[in-house]
């Protein structure tokens, strides 16, 4: 069974290609490889890669293909804010055209990573699949519209899943230091000081990276009639957190750490606890998730040592998303649409 993951050298796609080998299934790949000079880890592959804008997909792209998992975006929050125009164009455009060509070509399995943060700024209760959705960021709305374009097409020739993650956190080939524990791990070990961007007290869930990319290959190999046109929430309600706790556990792994709160919000005030009951019963006997933040913590914490990562290499173009694309910009190499030149 030969996979197309879009995004695949990215930090989700770069653990989830190498899962999926493991299993023994073919991959190809699709990125057009803006952090190609940002890996952590060395990683290659023996795969077909295809290097490209996801807006230029074409059908040839994806002869012989059996089933897309789609990762590639502008992937958060602060990079949907660099361009929200362009934010809709790769989030949003470029997906409908890829699930409207695999639809034609009869590629039924379309994997598609939404995200929790659709939900945005929520109540008490926890929520589930079937809360109100309130993005409030260029980079949850992409999600939202894409989503419902995509359940829109769902017949029995096309099935979409949706997968709506926490947020992500771990070591990776190309590790992103921009995603909230990663980032608070980094602080504490090259500053000994942890920069707080609010008060603490938003929830937020996390999972990590290797959890997260087997919830993909659950998802595939759960049967079809169970997951179509589902939504699907990934993590543990264990795993949802205050900031304040995710500083606690921090502090716990990287003693003499001194605590600074900046109460920096910007546009993102998102704060919700997930449920995660549907995932850990409809695909019961598929998913299994390994980790914890504590253990989570000690991997960044032991992977920092021996990489012996700097404060400058920290906050600089490496592994912080959007001061790439900045730095991409500034030295001309892509251009403002963010295509190559």
């Amino acid at each position: 069974m030969n996979i197309l993951v879009t995004g695949n050298n990215g930090y989700i796609g770069s653990i989830l290609t190498e899962l999926l080998l493991r299993k023994g299934y073919d991959v190809t790949g699709f990125d057009t490889n803006y952090f190609k000079e940002c890996e952590f880890n060395k990683f290659h592959f023996e795969i077909k890669q295809i290097n490209k804008d996801i807006r230029n997909v074409s059908m040839e792209d994806l002869k012989n293909v059996d089933a897309i998992i789609h990762l590639a975006a502008l992937s958060n929050d602060p990079l949907g804010e660099f361009n929200s125009e362009l934010t809709y164009d790769i989030n949003y455009h470029a997906t409908l055209k890829l699930a409207s060509l695999a639809k034609k070509l009869g590629i039924i399995r379309f994997l598609y990573a939404s995200s929790c943060s659709i939900y945005g700024i929520a109540k008490k209760e926890e929520v589930t699949e079937e809360s109100t959705l309130a993005p409030i960021t260029a980079y949850a709305i992409s999600k939202v519209k894409s989503e419902k374009a995509l359940s829109s097409m769902a017949d029995s020739k096309f099935s979409p899943v949706f997968l709506r993650p926490a947020t992500a956190y771990g070591i990776a080939p190309m590790l992103r230091c921009d995603i909230v524990l990663n980032n608070l791990v980094g602080w504490a070990y090259t500053t000994g000081k942890i920069h707080i961007m609010s008060d603490g007290t938003p929830w937020r869930p996390v999972v990590h990276v290797e959890d997260l990319a087997n919830a993909f290959i659950a998802c595939l190999e759960t049967p079809i009639e169970v997951v179509h046109n589902e939504a699907f929430n990934i993590g543990q309600k264990k795993e949802n957190y205050q900031i304040r706790d995710m500083v606690d556990i921090v502090k716990k792994v990287i003693p003499n750490c001194e605590i600074e709160y900046t109460h920096e919000h910007g546009s993102d005030s998102r704060t919700y606890k997930v449920n995660f009951d549907k995932i850990s019963t409809k695909l019961k006997g598929h998913f299994f998730p390994k980790w914890n933040a504590e253990k989570g913590v000690v991997q960044l914490y032991n992977a920092f040592k021996k990489h012996g990562l700097t404060y400058k290499k920290f906050i600089g173009t490496k592994y912080i998303r959007i001061n790439r694309l900045k730095k991409l910009v500034k030295n001309k190499k892509i251009n403002k649409n963010l295509f190559w030149k």
